[in-house]
């Protein structure tokens, strides 16, 4: 044991003439041990918000959008052709976006339309089969010839509600794209049947989304060979940036290739900023604790001048005499940061497995706290603890080395 540790570790266990200095430090490292737990829990809810919020997202949005720059896409049959054969990418599928107004006999909702290429089987909606867009028009052989049939629409459940609408019943779209006529322009108007419902646990998707087959977008908007874009969902979502530089030189610079951050780029910017500003503020609680760690240390420094005299006279450098008051402090600050960080693990782990903390579920889209525990995280919040506490040694420490012995004998 070297004679910085020897020291530091006997001003540690010994007990201080001033019980104040005693009650300091235990107060420091207590201080230190609340700052990193209340870290932890609330940097690991955040985290799981996040995940939660990713994870409902990408369950309707697409990972890579690639639309033309300048007007509606085009030779978009082409360039599917082309990215699907890609390796990585889990499916590749032209769509149309609109704003559209969704009438009833008795009510209006504005909602935003997507035409989208139906598959069986797959759930390009959360919980849906969007194969069922198709049932309307497999029921074409057991119609009366000449007998017009309803095409199906998918419907957020949110918006159904408002609407008043269940499965089978039928409403009436309006969009903008109508046709001239001698009274001024008529929009056109456009009977569906509700075939199916969906909900993503997100009410911007669920009280406004609404889906019909890309042929019926195509028809209804006089678009019969163009579309708003290509959507492109991946195998790995964290391979977002990859695909995105390899498509883009593929298609070429007349069209811009989009991913899912910078599609979503205000909402998880925000998520972002609130996560840091909460490190922040949480942060100022283990540096109350470092100013109290910086106190008991000057404070001791006072208490100790004859002894830090003898020390120097026995031959101890200014060096050595302040290396052991940080080592004292930095000890102080392991042991709060150790502390906080097995009650912040120990937190995290009963709030994941037993869910004791319940949410509104009318005023929050989920019922308990997510909990995403990050390793990253933990380290970083136990480094920046230490840290701190390691900054606030450093005055005292410079105190200490500078005592004259001669003087502090005399006056001691």
């Amino acid at each position: 044991m070297s004679f910085v540790t020897f020291v530091s570790g006997r001003y540690l266990r010994t007990r201080q003439k001033r019980a104040f200095i005693s009650l300091i430090t235990a107060l420091s490292v207590a201080g230190v041990a609340v700052g990193v737990m209340a870290l932890i829990v609330v940097i690991a809810v955040m985290a799981g918000f996040e995940a939660d919020l990713k994870s409902r997202i990408m369950g309707i949005r697409p990972h890579l959008v690639i639309t033309q720059k300048e007007d509606a896409l085009t030779d978009y049959d082409r360039i599917v052709e082309k990215v699907a054969g890609i390796r990585g990418i889990e499916s590749t599928s032209a769509y149309i976006s609109t704003q559209v107004v969704l009438r009833t006999a008795n009510r209006a909702a504005g909602a935003l339309l997507k035409g989208i290429v139906p598959t069986r089987g797959k759930a390009g909606i959360p919980g849906v089969d969007t194969g069922s867009l198709m049932a309307p028009n497999s029921a074409a052989k057991n119609t009366h010839a000449g007998a017009r049939i309803t095409p199906g629409i998918i419907l957020g459940k949110q918006l159904a509600a408002s609407l008043g609408v269940i499965r089978g019943d039928s409403i009436h779209m309006i969009t903008p794209r109508g046709m001239l006529s001698p009274a001024g322009h008529i929009p056109a108007m456009v009977k569906y049947k509700v075939v199916d419902l969906f909900e993503s646990g997100m009410y911007e998707f669920d009280g406004a989304l609404s889906f019909v087959t890309l042929n019926q977008a195509q028809k209804m908007l006089r678009m019969p060979a163009s579309v708003t874009g290509i959507e492109i969902r991946l195998a790995n979502l964290d391979q977002t940036d990859r695909f995105q530089k390899k498509i883009q030189q593929i298609v070429g610079s007349n069209y811009k290739v989009e991913n899912w951050k910078q599609i979503n780029r205000n909402l998880f910017s925000a998520l972002r900023l609130e996560k840091t500003v909460m490190f922040i503020i949480l942060a100022l609680i283990v540096l109350v604790a470092a100013f109290n760690i910086a106190g008991s240390l000057v404070m001791m420094v006072m208490e100790k001048r004859r002894d830090i005299a003898i020390l120097k006279t026995m031959g101890a450098t200014a060096k050595s005499i302040g290396r052991i008051f940080v080592v004292k402090g930095v000890t102080i600050g392991l042991a709060g940061t150790t502390l906080g960080t097995s009650a912040g693990l120990i937190l995290c782990t009963l709030l994941e497995r037993y869910e004791f903390i319940h949410l509104p579920a009318d005023v929050y889209y989920i019922t308990s706290l997510p909990v995403n525990l990050k390793t990253t995280d933990v380290f970083m919040i136990a480094f920046c603890a230490i840290l701190i506490c390691f900054a606030a040694t450093l005055y005292p420490a410079r105190q200490a080395a500078a005592i004259d012995p001669v003087e502090a004998i005399r006056h001691g």
